[in-house]
């Protein structure tokens, strides 16, 4: 089977395309991603009205491009399907609306794709990972900890009561005055830094619930920079480096209960999975091989272009819902705010 997938729910235009074979392996066919990074550099994060703008205007090109590369033609794919949320609503509709059009003139069944739950079956394209498995989910919009127990079957163990962590990461950027986007800046320069310069609080580490808190994190970062102003370039790296080692115990403790929490509701899981943008982040990687080679569990994390949102995701995910008949009418709206466990079967 093939699956045309469409990605617009931020401030990535993407269409790819993934075959299925008969013995259950992936292949990407092509997967194609404009990002809007120079659009909305100048005012330090993604302007809705903006993005919308920016996938109108380039969307048919991307979905053309993905079908040419993948040496096909729309008559041709099995499936279209879409990201209809969660994300900015003005590109969600974008997104959804082209492939309604596309399903209608081509005769194919639609499937709107939940983003998160294309984030959650990810690792099943890149690494064949057997349900169920512990997700933790990371990016500049969410923070979650998911039992995956099956395609539309998700368990939310534990989110953030804030920030999520990639908010974070860019909010301290933007306080340090690094240049958007702001987590790989944060990251590189955090590798140059001292961790132990500041000591800054790991909330909610200790905690038996597996929720996160990042808005104190970023608060104490903010305080602690004020203290000091005006700020070195020794200062920003250090400042980073401590606030990356901060999230990356922090992930650790609450990643540690909730595989706790598995265990009590679920049984052993069969690996742990990190997904979305901040999964490419190679301190937190590390920290999570440790914590997954502790458990005696396989980490698998997909590779870093397909971390960010991408339109390979959105089809395979649209794939393994074809499998299971689970399609939708053109009639399916597009949602702002989609919690996972309603994306069920």
């Amino acid at each position: 089977m093939r699956v045309l997938g469409i990605e617009t729910t931020c401030d990535e235009t993407a269409a790819a395309v993934v075959r299925s074979t008969q013995d259950g392996d992936a292949e990407i066919l092509s997967n194609e991603v404009l990002s809007q990074i120079a659009e909305h550099a100048p005012y330090g994060g993604v302007v809705p009205e903006i993005a919308a703008r920016a996938h109108v205007e380039v969307l048919d090109r991307i979905v053309a491009r993905a079908l040419e590369r993948a040496g096909l033609r729309l008559s041709e794919v099995d499936a279209v399907a879409a990201a209809a949320g969660p994300g900015l609503i003005g590109g969600v509709i974008v997104g959804l609306t082209t492939a309604k059009a596309l399903a209608l003139v081509a005769r194919k069944p639609l499937i709107a794709v939940n983003h998160l739950e294309a984030h959650a079956l990810s690792a099943r394209l890149t690494d064949k990972v057997a349900f169920p498995y512990l997700l933790l989910l990371v990016s500049g919009g969410h923070t979650q900890l998911l039992a995956v127990k099956g395609v539309g079957d998700y368990v939310r163990l534990g989110t953030t009561m804030d920030d999520s962590i990639g908010e974070a990461f860019d909010k301290t950027a933007k306080l340090l005055g690094l240049p958007y986007p702001g987590g790989p800046q944060v990251e590189r320069e955090a590798e140059r830094g001292d961790p132990e310069r500041f000591a800054l609080p790991r909330p909610m580490a200790g905690r038996p619930t597996a929720d996160f808190s990042l808005s104190g994190l970023k608060t104490a970062v903010r305080i602690e920079a004020e203290r000091i102003a005006p700020l070195t370039a020794t200062d920003v790296a250090d400042l980073c480096a401590s606030f990356q080692a901060a999230v990356v115990d922090v992930v650790v403790d609450r990643t540690r209960v909730a595989l706790r929490l598995f265990g009590e509701r679920a049984g052993k899981p069969n690996a742990l999975v990190v997904a979305g943008g901040v999964a490419a982040n190679q301190a937190v990687r590390r920290a999570l091989q440790r914590l997954a080679s502790e458990a005696g569990l396989r980490l698998a994390a997909p590779p870093l272009e397909l971390c960010t949102d991408n339109g390979a995701m959105i089809a395979w995910a649209g794939l393994e819902r074809l499998r299971k008949g689970m399609i939708d009418g053109l009639g399916v709206a597009p949602k702002a705010r989609w919690p996972l466990a309603e994306a069920g079967a």
